[in-house]
């Protein structure tokens, strides 16, 4: 089909084209006849098959789901206004504002590129989880084990029985501090939020579900969860003691999790031995 045929199709296309390997933390092969992502990567990015993208860039489909639309805006590492152009092209309409964004800017994608040899990873407004890094899964366990609907740590924390596969991990602020912080910081959302549901519903089922939600809540705090020491406690390294930075990203409502030793410390030790089994787990997992 003709690009005016298949305005979305061609935008894809377009899209891929100018997105370096390097761009999203792919090594460059050799070999390699044009300077863009292949079908293949991007589809593993955005998690789709190969197919169902082949058909989306040929235009034997043109309805993409919300989910679809959102995963892909968010490997191309689009602009907000080309994310926006993108679910227009899938007869969508764009993310409104007041609600929880999920989308990652471009910007903080590279930093994600640059820096996926740490345990990070990305948590919007209303602390659901949007991406991680290797070692973050090696550190705490995998993400990827657990439901995407089940991701965000408020309901992990005031709903949610501990989750199978992931280390128990303890503040040096205590577990009340960290409550408080957290549901301060989920008022602050609802602030800038006003209009996103999901949102609503959470704080909803945390105050029905949760008394101790229900008694801070009631507080009336508002506030930034910013700083920690954590200790996690790990099957293969035992106790881990590491700094715990929340940095935020103007603009964009995201959250950024990092965790950080200082270097020659055994915590540090410990965190250079996951990171190489990060590694190898992660090359296995590529090859299957």
């Amino acid at each position: 089909m003709t690009n005016e045929r298949n305005p979305l199709g061609a935008a894809l296309r377009r899209w891929r084209d100018r997105l370096a390997p390097a761009d999203v933390g792919l090594p460059r092969t050799e070999g390699r006849r044009a300077a863009g992502l292949r079908r293949e990567e991007l589809a593993t990015l955005a998690g789709l098959s190969v197919d169902y993208l082949v058909r989306l860039e040929q235009g034997r489909a043109t309805r993409p789901s919300e989910q679809v639309v959102e995963a892909l805006a968010r490997a191309l590492h689009l602009e907000a206004s080309e994310r926006d152009h993108l679910y227009r092209l899938a007869h969508l309409p764009p993310p409104a504002s007041g609600r929880v964004s999920t989308h990652i800017p471009p910007s903080v994608q590279r930093l994600l590129a640059g820096l996926g040899d740490q345990p990070l990873a990305v948590f919007g407004a209303d602390w659901t989880l949007l991406t991680w890094t290797p070692l973050w899964s090696a550190l705490v366990g995998d993400p990827a084990q657990i439901p995407k609907s089940q991701r965000n740590l408020v309901r992990d924390t005031f709903l949610a029985p501990p989750t199978r596969g992931h280390w128990p991990v303890r503040s040096e602020r205590g577990q009340g501090a960290i409550e408080a912080a957290l549901v301060a910081d989920l008022r602050t959302a609802e602030a800038t939020c006003p209009d996103d549901p999901d949102l609503h519903q959470l704080i909803r089922e945390c105050r029905k579900h949760s008394p101790r939600f229900a008694q801070l809540w009631s507080h009336g705090a508002v506030g930034q969860h910013l700083h920690d020491h954590k200790t996690i406690t790990h099957p293969l390294v035992g106790d881990v003691t590491l700094d715990c930075d929340v940095l935020t990203v103007p603009g964009a409502d995201l959250k950024i999790v990092v965790y950080t030793a200082p270097a020659g410390t055994p915590p540090a030790e410990k965190l250079d031995f996951l990171r190489v089994t990060a590694i190898h787990t992660h090359a296995t997992t590529d090859t299957l």
